[in-house]
């Protein structure tokens, strides 16, 4: 996750493109770097660390411009360093600054080398700047050598690119990384985040995915994937209250559903590269420190939790590490036994839970190898407090009830299984599958929305229940804690999960006409196991509602069963959470609850 700033203007920007960077520090901050057109020549400044240092380099040397773009970096391809760190150039001509991966970089970089270019970082992102200019120097303008280059790219980025042949024109590009325009005043400015230019407008243009657009500081013309010129809609946003707007929802709850794909996406992003997970994405130093780990504990409340024990799942299958999970109210009263090779982690949207912080505070006193946090909140005190930590990048959630915090901590925590099993060199072909199918993890969640639909017409036959149990096998147990959480939550339905297979160990008692049974029936290797559980509910005249990989055969007398898109096993926890949040937000509504703020609960619970 890096951010990027660009601006034309009738007065000097150098200050307010700094500004933007600080604004937008959360997004990286292993090096910073700005270049600002000088008449013939392009003042190029870079430092390796925080943007304040960039700042002082800045009140330094005093350079001036109408015109220039920033970056501020997390490393991802090459180290943190001056040489890695953006704008990145091609012979003195081209300049560009880049957030997100190109996952076909390394056949590029040959290509490139092979007409010539010499490479002077270690970057996914030079190459972008020498092939910018390659195509410049085939004859073509500086717009359609951005498509041209885009064309060439696979991946996600966000580009601004300056010629310093062109003191005027700023070109920027976009796909699946955000990026906006801002319409200043005599000025128009580019950014990762309406956060960096606030201060200088409230009027916004969002690109879409595939668009170029040629900024200066009179005017703008933005050209979708087909080169034709389009109009985006200008949007007033007051940034004091963007996290607080609904929008078109009813409710931030259906909001935040909706939001999962680009959240998703934006926990991925940055993260990733090639076929395997990037090295130090938890921090400096992370990954010699994961050589070393021998065990996990990890220390969670409520959703949190439940998103903890599907990635013990996958510290045993992907890392091949023991992993015990404690609720973080709970830690501290057991007297845990410490290994001095075990990881603590803790995981929290807020990063402010009280209990878990108190978890983290008696786990450093009790000789862990080191700690780490996976949160949304980077100024927390989880991410204060902890050795290392992972930043879900969900944005705002406000209501009540996670949902997309939930889904990406659990992308969060794949990234993790991924990192340690590099670090002890375990699983290198399983890593490779996990990282393709993370790369279309957003596109699947997109189609598993549109599911509404066929979840609209259960819902009625559920929000006319007072109880309701759910059922998963082995990693989607705790996928179906979280969708019972999640209806008791809002809709104010008792409703507890099982393993299925602990049914005929009691909860078959419970089973008549009046409790729908939820299960998740995903293609496994205990899916036949799973359906002969089911049977055990249907021969008692249970009502079955079942969310199932296609492959799976089931006929029903009463209920429903709702297929659900492929997806590689590993990441189905994520995909076959959504239905369970749209279910229990429709059958709230029809029950007429408050929603975003049931009864008795808090979004960050920070007393004990």
């Amino acid at each position: 996750m890096c951010g990027i700033i660009a601006a034309a203007s009738e007065r000097n920007v150098g200050k307010l493109l700094v500004q933007g960077l600080h604004r937008m520090e959360y997004r990286g901050y292993d090096s910073a770097g700005i270049a600002l057109h000088q008449n013939d020549a392009i003042a190029h400044l870079r430092t390796l660390g925080k943007v304040k240092l960039l700042e002082d380099k800045m009140i330094s040397e005093k350079p001036k411009s109408k015109l220039g773009i920033a970056h501020t970096r997390w490393a991802t391809h090459g180290e943190p360093s001056e040489e890695n760190a953006h704008p990145h150039k091609s012979n003195d001509r081209i300049y560009i600054v880049h957030n997100g991966i190109i996952e076909n970089y390394i056949d590029l970089r040959e290509l490139l080398k092979k007409e010539g270019y010499n490479f002077t970082s270690q970057t996914d992102s030079e190459l972008i700047a020498h092939m910018i200019e390659y195509f410049l120097n085939q004859g073509n303008n500086m717009l359609d050598s951005m498509y041209l280059t885009k064309e060439k790219l696979e991946g996600a980025y966000a580009i601004a690119a300056i010629d310093k042949e062109d003191d005027s024109n700023i070109i920027i590009a976009r796909n699946k990384s955000p990026l906006l325009i801002g319409i200043g005043t005599n000025e128009l400015l580019a950014a990762s985040d309406p956060l960096a230019i606030s201060e200088l407008t409230n009027e916004f243009i969002f690109l879409e995915d595939g668009d170029v657009a040629q900024i200066s500081s009179q005017e703008y013309k933005i050209y979708d994937g087909h080169k034709k010129h389009v109009e985006r809609e200008i949007s007033k946003i007051d940034i004091s209250t963007q996290a607080t707007s609904k929008g078109d929802f009813k409710h931030f709850m259906e909001k935040e559903i909706y939001e999962q794909p680009e959240a998703i996406l934006n926990t991925i992003d940055g993260r990733v590269g090639g076929d395997d997970v990037l090295d130090n994405i938890f921090g400096l130093g992370s990954s010699e420190i994961f050589a070393k780990v021998k065990r996990i504990q990890i220390v969670a409340c409520g959703t949190s939790l439940h998103a903890g024990r599907v990635a013990a799942n996958w510290f045993s299958a992907i890392s091949e590490l023991p992993t015990q999970i404690d609720y973080a109210s709970e830690y501290r009263y057991r007297n845990p036994h410490v290994d001095e090779d075990s990881l603590l982690v803790t995981i929290s949207q807020s990063g402010e839970t009280a209990d878990t912080l108190a978890a983290l505070r008696y786990g450093k006193e009790k000789g862990y190898l080191s700690t780490l946090t996976v949160c949304n909140v980077p100024t927390s005190a989880l991410a204060r407090e902890s050795d290392y930590s992972i930043f879900t990048n969900a944005g705002p959630e406000i209501g009540v009830a996670s949902t997309k915090a939930f889904t990406t901590q659990l992308a969060a925590l794949m990234l993790l299984a991924l990192s340690l099993a590099k670090s002890r060199n375990k699983n290198p072909k399983l890593r490779t599958r996990v990282i393709t199918a993370m790369r279309s993890l957003s596109d699947t969640i997109s189609e598993t929305l549109k599911l509404k639909d066929k979840i609209l017409e259960i819902a009625p036959e559920i929000a006319n229940k007072d109880n309701a149990l759910f059922l998963g096998r082995g990693i989607f147990y705790p996928i179906a804690k979280e969708g019972a959480l999640k209806l008791k939550e809002i809709s104010y339905i008792h409703a507890e999960a099982y393993p299925a297979g602990e049914l005929k160990h009691g909860p078959l008692a419970l089973i008549d006409e009046d409790m729908p049974v939820i299960a998740l029936a995903p293609e496994s290797e205990i899916a036949e196991k799973l359906v002969s559980n089911l049977e055990e509910v249907k021969a008692r005249g249970g009502v079955l509602y079942v969310f199932s990989d296609p492959s799976i055969n089931m006929e029903l007398k009463s209920g429903r069963v709702i297929k659900m898109p492929k997806c590689d096993f590993l990441l189905t926890p994520i995909i076959y959470t959504i239905p369970l949040q749209i279910l229990s937000y429709e059958v709230a509504l029809l029950r007429g609850t408050d929603i975003d703020q049931p009864r008795n609960l808090a979004k960050s619970v920070t007393v004990e």
